[in-house]
């Protein structure tokens, strides 16, 4: 009893601290966000402009990270909605929706009366009812100088039938926050995590809601067991079995005064109902056998054939005293719940290679300036790391440094004879994160993210393409070239002067990741 009671009034002492630390966030941030809620009502007023549904056929949308991109459920195709676009100088949020048809390889652009506010980090979850439903719960605007913050906690669902937006009011639901998942359970929506961000302070969550999609009323799970510390940004899925999976995610603490240390989470929880009650859940910490991902923050998720959760691409930040080494990733890995395993996607046709990109210096090839997508831009090398898994379970890793390739966007086109030791890269995805993924038909099909060239952030507006069934290779739909993209140095008489301008973004495309490494926790 007494160590079980130690425990107890240990645990209650740490709520204790998270209520007061979120008293203290909530109280500072207050002003900086009351700020920004005059800026978000400008935007209103100006889509309260809209008095019809606007079907325009266009280009590819514009770069940007930390959107969603979700499927319908009756028809071939795919709605991207919201993000965010950083040119170096000025941060840009969207509200726009696009729809990408499948079968016609075609983009549309809907404008809707009376749409959500700009945002983004937020979560999209579509269900079949009515036609088809999209429900948007919560995500983060920033201003155009990308320090202040105003994290929603609205509920929002669009009619896919009939092509209109409706905010749903309920009580009781989540604080705002933005880096939080939620998934489709039954008729409920769940919700995990998130954290929310001010100039000073930010605190991280690991509660659990529930919607109901019948009542449309939230209500707060209080989950029996050890779960997940709090975190932002981690994969939840559901299991073939009925429970609820999470996986990783990111998390930072102040270590001292203005020092921050950040966490990459590489544990894994089942949360499920308690015998078959769906009033009474309970947390299980579970360890997966076979090859799970290296940790990382900023991947995204997609559920795949089969009942398996796809995890794609991210970024590890090596921290160092004044800077931020970042190493990005566009690998596949699968989590099988139902056997409990994780397994590395492997192309049958070109040989797939796990590239890693690092920032460095190097001396440029001849002719050549352009960024490597991925990998450094100007001066910089490329690291190809191969990883072969032999029979016995061995893994044998090869790394060899590449000339930067003179064209991003395509297969790259390094040196042939350092090709031909190192393995040529297969067409596909350039190392990113925060990219968008959505699965149809079997199809796995990623959008945009970003990855950096030394300082410069580079968000991208690419659309590619992989049969989950075949595993064979990468189909590009749409390329992008990151050295058409404009960056800007930052100058404080710009940034001052030019603030409120930059915050609209409607028709600009720009990403904006605040303070290099919230893009890597939403």
């Amino acid at each position: 009893m007494g160590k079980k009671g130690k425990k107890e009034k240990k645990g209650r002492g740490a709520e204790k601290t998270a209520v007061k630390m979120e008293k203290k966030v909530s109280k500072r941030s207050r002003k900086e966000e009351e700020d920004l809620e005059a800026l978000i009502a400008h935007f209103q007023t100006l889509d309260a402009k809209r008095t019809q549904i606007v079907e325009t056929p266009c280009p590819p949308p514009s770069p940007r990270l930390n959107a969603s991109l979700s499927v319908h459920p009756e028809k071939d195709e795919l709605i991207l909605f919201g993000g965010e676009y950083f040119n170096g100088q000025k941060t840009f949020l969207y509200n726009e929706l696009y729809v990408y048809n499948i079968r016609k390889d075609a983009w549309t652009k809907v404008d809707i009366p009376s749409p959500p506010p700009r945002r983004c980090a937020h979560q999209a979850v579509v269900v079949p009812q009515g036609g088809g439903q999209l429900w948007v719960f919560g995500g983060e605007f920033a201003s155009p100088s990308g320090e202040q913050f105003y994290h929603y906690k609205d509920l929002w669902v669009l009619h896919l039938a009939t092509k209109t937006w409706e905010q749903v009011k309920s009580t009781g639901g989540p604080s705002g926050r933005s880096g939080h998942r939620m998934v489709a359970w039954k008729r409920q929506l769940i919700l995990f995590g998130g954290f929310h961000e001010s100039t000073r302070d930010y605190i991280y969550y690991n509660d659990v809601y529930a919607f109901n999609l019948d009542t449309f009323t939230w209500s707060k799970l209080s989950p029996s067991g050890t779960g997940p510390t709090p975190r932002s940004g981690c994969q939840m899925s559901v299991t073939p079995q009925g429970g609820i999976v999470i996986y990783g995610g990111y998390s930072k603490q102040r270590v001292k005064k203005d020092v921050d240390k950040g966490t990459r989470h590489s544990d894994m929880f089942l949360l499920k109902p308690e015998d078959g009650r769906e009033d009474k859940w309970v947390w299980t910490r579970m360890n997966p056998s076979g090859v799970k991902p290296t940790p990382r923050s900023g991947f995204s998720v997609a559920m795949a054939p089969n009942h398996q959760t796809l995890f794609f691409g991210g970024v590890c930040d090596e921290e160092e005293e004044e800077s931020l080494a970042g190493e990005f990733f566009n690998d596949l890995y699968f989590y099988d719940a139902t056997r409990n395993r994780w397994f590395e996607g492997q192309l049958k046709g070109p040989k797939s290679e796990k590239k890693k990109r690092r920032r460095g210096r190097r001396e440029e090839p001849e002719g050549g300036s352009k960024l490597a997508c991925g990998g450094a831009g100007t001066q910089a090398p490329v690291e190809v790391v191969k990883e072969v898994v032999t029979e016995d379970g061995t893994v044998v890793t090869i790394k060899q440094v590449l000339s930067a390739p003179g064209s991003a966007g395509q297969p790259q086109s390094e040196d042939e004879d350092s090709l031909e030791e190192a393995g040529s890269p297969t067409p596909g995805p350039c190392p990113r994160s925060n990219a968008m993924l959505a699965v149809k038909h079997g199809v796995l099909y990623v959008y945009g993210g970003m990855f950096e060239a030394g300082d410069r952030q580079v968000t991208l507006s690419d659309l590619h393409c992989l049969d989950l069934h075949r595993m064979e290779a990468w189909k590009t739909l749409v390329e992008m070239d990151p050295e058409t993209q404009e960056w800007l140095e930052e100058t404080d008489s710009e940034e001052d002067s030019e603030e409120v301008e930059g915050a609209e973004g409607g028709d600009e495309d720009e990403d904006e990741d605040s303070g290099e490494e919230s893009g890597a926790e939403d």
